[in-house]
């Protein structure tokens, strides 16, 4: 069984940046394809960026060129680190893990085994 623990939201002006942060316990971290998510009031959740076990990284192009997605392996946590946030990045962020040694569809929610709480981030215009 795989934990996962958000951290790193807030409360940030247009324009500013943070980066969120996503421990893992429990299983092999370097095998899984970590994602980050987000739902905003009344919406779907949505892919954000994924950055896979075969250390390929993906992201949704709402956000290419402002976010980019880490790990460190080493100490089980995969990041998000976010610039140039607009009001429109306004949601909950959860991050999620598939199953081990899976890459397939990473986009999709579904795909993913293992959820975060989540973490608000806020961004005022």
């Amino acid at each position: 069984q795989v934990q996962l623990v958000e951290s790193g939201g807030g409360l940030v002006q247009a324009g500013g940046s943070l980066r969120l942060s996503c421990a893992a316990s429990g299983g092999t971290f370097s095998s899984y394809t970590m994602g980050w998510f987000r739902q905003a009031p009344g919406k779907e959740r949505e892919f954000v960026a994924a950055r896979t076990w075969r250390s390929n990284t993906y992201y949704a192009d709402s956000v290419k060129g402002r976010f980019t997605i880490s790990r460190d392996n080493a100490k089980n946590t995969v990041y998000l680190q976010m610039n140039s946030l607009k009001a429109e990045d306004t949601a909950v962020y959860f991050c999620a893990a598939q199953t081990a040694y899976s890459d397939t569809y990473y986009y999709t929610s579904g795909s993913y085994r293992y959820w975060g709480q989540g973490t608000q981030v806020t961004v005022s215009s």
